[in-house]
C-alpha cells in the first residue's frame, strides 16, 4: 500500500480488483513496458508536473504508472463521464499513488469538477483525451497558462478543435497530435474501435449482427474498422459520407454508399463516428423504422440529436444496461444506446489493451520528447514526429517476435539517387 493520495474515487475497496485488471492489460502492453523499463533506469520526466484527462481505463493506468516511473508527477481525471473503470480509478489511487479523479456515471458538473481538481496539479504539460482539460484551463484556469510548456492529444475531435484553437490565434502552448500518428490511427482507429464498438454494442444489445443493415456514418480510420467488422459478423453495411474521397473508397471497398436520410429508411443500426455535431438528425429520426438502434463512437454524445428525440418520444423506458427505449409520437421505437456517449467505453471496455499499447507509446514518447526540447514549439498543433512513430512500430514489431527486411547501402544509395534509370 503506498501513501494516500488525493483522490475522488466511487469506492476505495475496489482497490485490489482494480489492480489485477490493470496487470492483466500489461500483458498485452509489451511496447510501453519496454519504454517502463527504460523510464525507471533513465528518469527523463523528473520533475515533471502533468495533469492528464484521459479515459480512466486498464491501458490509461499502464500509461500513468509508466509516466511516474519515468519520475513524473501524474494527475488524472476522466475525459468521458461514461468511460471510467472505478476499480483501475480506485487502484491508481490507493496502490499506487496517482491522483485521480474520475467517477463512473459522475453528473456534468463532477465531470468539471475533477478537471479543475487535475488542473489544481499546475501542470508542466498536459495530456488529453478530447480537448475539455485544454479548453478549461484557456477559459477558466488562465492563472495556470505562464507555467505549461506542451502538451499531447488523443483523438481525433480533441484534434479537430485544437487545430481550430491553433488557427484563431488562442491556442498558449504546443500540442502533439497523437492521434495523426501512423502507429495510432491506422491501428488504434481501425482496429480498435472496429473491434471495441461492435463489443459495446453487442454487450448493450446482444443483437445477431448477421443480416442486419447496419449504417456507418464516417469513413474516416474509425468508420473504416467499424465497416470492416460489421460486414465481417455477417452485416449488409451502408455508408453515409460528406466527403467525396471517402465515400468513393468506401464504394471501392464494397459498400453501399447513400445520403442519411435515404439509410436511416432501411437501417436496423446506425453507428455515428465522425466527431461532428446532429450526424443524425430529426429528419433521419423521423423516418427511421421500429427497432432501430442507434449508437455513438464518436468522442461527444453530439452526433445523434439527442434533445430532438427527447422532444418527439412520449415516453422513455431503460430497457437494459446502456439501454434507453423511447417510443416515439407515431408508435415507432428506437433505441438508444449508452446515453449516445461513447459506446465501446460506456458499454464495454474499450480498445483491446495490444492496441493501446501504441498509442499510449506514443503518447508516453512524445511527452519524453518534449520535455528534452532545446528550442521552445511554435503555439501549434504539432505531429508526432517521425522518429518517435517509426521506433513505436519497430518495438511492437519485435515485442511479436517478428523481423523485417532492411535495406542494403547499395538500395539506400539508388533510393536517393536521381541518376539512374532505364
Amino acid at each position: 500500500m503506498v501513501t494516500k493520495v488525493e483522490g475522488d474515487v466511487k469506492d476505495p475497496d475496489l482497490a485490489s480488483q482494480g489492480v489485477l485488471r490493470i496487470e492483466w492489460a500489461a500483458r498485452e502492453m509489451k511496447v510501453l513496458r519496454l519504454i517502463r523499463e527504460r523510464f525507471i533506469k533513465e528518469k527523463p520526466l523528473q520533475g515533471v508536473r502533468l495533469s492528464a484527462c484521459l479515459h480512466v481505463t486498464t491501458e490509461t493506468a499502464n500509461l500513468a504508472i509508466t509516466l511516474r516511473d519515468g519520475g513524473a508527477s501524474v494527475a488524472l481525471c476522466a475525459s468521458n463521464p461514461l468511460s471510467t473503470q472505478d476499480d483501475v480509478a480506485a487502484a491508481l489511487v490507493s496502490e499506487y499513488g496517482i491522483p485521480t479523479f474520475a467517477i463512473h456515471g459522475e453528473d456534468n458538473a463532477t465531470y468539471y469538477k475533477h478537471i479543475h481538481s487535475t488542473l489544481d496539479h499546475a501542470p508542466h504539460y498536459t495530456m488529453d483525451d478530447g480537448a475539455d482539460l485544454v479548453t478549461v484551463l484557456h477559459k477558466e484556469r488562465t492563472d495556470l497558462l505562464p507555467g505549461v510548456r506542451g502538451g499531447t492529444e488523443e483523438t481525433t475531435t480533441g484534434v479537430i478543435r485544437l487545430r481550430s484553437m491553433a488557427q484563431e490565434g488562442k491556442l498558449q502552448y504546443p500540442i502533439i497530435a497523437i492521434n495523426d500518428a501512423d502507429t495510432k490511427h491506422l491501428f488504434d482507429n481501425r482496429y480498435g474501435t472496429g473491434q471495441s464498438t461492435l463489443d459495446g454494442i453487442t454487450r448493450a444489445t446482444n443483437v445477431l449482427w448477421a443480416g442486419k443493415n447496419v449504417v456507418v456514418c464516417g469513413y474516416g480510420w474509425c468508420g473504416r474498422g467499424i465497416a470492416s467488422r460489421a460486414r465481417g459478423m455477417g452485416s449488409h453495411v451502408i455508408v453515409t459520407e460528406v466527403d467525396a474521397i471517402r465515400a468513393l473508397e468506401a464504394v471501392m471497398d464494397g459498400y453501399q454508399v447513400m445520403p442519411i436520410l435515404e439509410a436511416s429508411q432501411i437501417g436496423d443500426i446506425f453507428i455515428t463516428a465522425t466527431g461532428d455535431v446532429k450526424v443524425i438528425d430529426g429528419p433521419s429520426l423521423d423516418c427511421m423504422k421500429d427497432g432501430a438502434i442507434l449508437a455513438n463512437s464518436g468522442h461527444f454524445n453530439s452526433e445523434i440529436n439527442i434533445p430532438y428525440l427527447e422532444s418527439v418520444s412520449t415516453g422513455k423506458r431503460h430497457v437494459r444496461p446502456s439501454v434507453e427505449e423511447y417510443t416515439i409520437k407515431d408508435g415507432r421505437m428506437l433505441y438508444l444506446l449508452a446515453e449516445g456517449r461513447l459506446i465501446n467505453l460506456a458499454a464495454a471496455e474499450g480498445h483491446p489493451s495490444s492496441v493501446m499499447d501504441m498509442s499510449f507509446a506514443n503518447q508516453a514518447l512524445s511527452i519524453e520528447h518534449l520535455v528534452g526540447l532545446k528550442d521552445e514549439l511554435k503555439r501549434d498543433v504539432h505531429i508526432v514526429p517521425t522518429e518517435i512513430d517509426k521506433t513505436v512500430a519497430q518495438l511492437k514489431l519485435s515485442s511479436l517476435g517478428i523481423a523485417m527486411d532492411s535495406l542494403t547501402e547499395e538500395q539506400k544509395k539508388y533510393l536517393e539517387s536521381w541518376e539512374e534509370g532505364t
